[in-house]
């Protein structure tokens, strides 16, 4: 069976030793939702190689999509376009077209270490970002972004405009009780309707006005809707709270 959704690789020593707070992977899993392509893994790896070429080994075999997230600058730790190539089993080559762009760019003759950003895996081609210079290093289903938060967003919007997905429908039941007193009704639905994904959230702040977060989501909507309605009427009378 072809491997489908998303799989994504977000890479940085600055997010492991928490010099930086990880906000790409958060927001790839929000736009992944939002446009409906289902994200399989995300893998959190130092800039080493054979770690990273280890995590998109894997991530390919996951998903047909990958994201890779940092290390593609000149610097001595962006390693991410070499670990792509090896785990992918392509050779590291220069693109005539991003030199082409360098040159245009640098208000001087472009230095070796800028040159560096030319380099690509064998077969990568460049897609066009609106708006930038810039563009978006891919390679076979491999999307090899920036690890600058603002950098990343906008090329992923880049690469979001070129995919297709099944946009989800989400309801939400908010229940006051726990989740011992409502688990055979969810369970019933939830082996009755194995197409839709019943998930229970279980919350311990007083404050709140329910105890249980209940989600309830499909690509199907008719199907969401049976299967709230069945949660409702199986479910103890007073129980939900409110429904989103």
């Amino acid at each position: 069976m072809e491997p489908t959704g998303a799989a994504a690789v977000i890479i940085g020593n600055e997010v492991l030793t928490a010099k930086v707070v990880d906000a790409n992977g958060p927001h790839l899993i929000k736009r992944l939702r939002e446009v409906g392509i289902p994200l399989r893994t995300l893998e959190l790896v130092p800039d080493e190689v054979d770690i990273i070429v280890e995590a998109v080994a894997r991530a390919r075999l996951r998903a047909k999509y990958v994201f890779t997230s940092g290390g593609i600058g000149p610097t001595h730790d962006d390693v991410t376009v070499r670990a792509v190539a090896l785990a992918m089993g392509r050779k590291v080559v220069r693109l005539p077209e991003m030199v082409a762009l360098i040159r245009e760019k640098a208000v001087d003759a472009p230095t070796a270490e800028a040159m560096r950003l030319a380099d690509a895996p064998e077969g990568a081609v460049l897609l066009p970002q609106p708006g930038s210079w810039y563009p978006v290093l891919t390679v076979g289903d491999v999307f090899m972004l920036p690890g600058v938060p603002q950098l990343f967003r906008t090329q992923l919007e880049a690469v979001l405009a070129r995919l297709s997905g099944t946009p989800v429908h989400l309801r939400v039941l908010y229940l006051n009780l726990g989740e011992s007193a409502v688990a055979a009704v969810l369970d019933r639905v939830a082996l009755d309707m194995p197409h839709v994904a019943i998930g229970s959230y279980p919350m311990f702040d007083r404050s709140l006005d329910y105890s249980v977060k209940v989600t309830v989501e499909s690509v199907e909507k008719d199907a969401v809707e049976v299967a709230v309605a069945r949660l409702q009427t199986g479910l103890p009378s007073g129980s939900v709270v409110r429904t989103e």
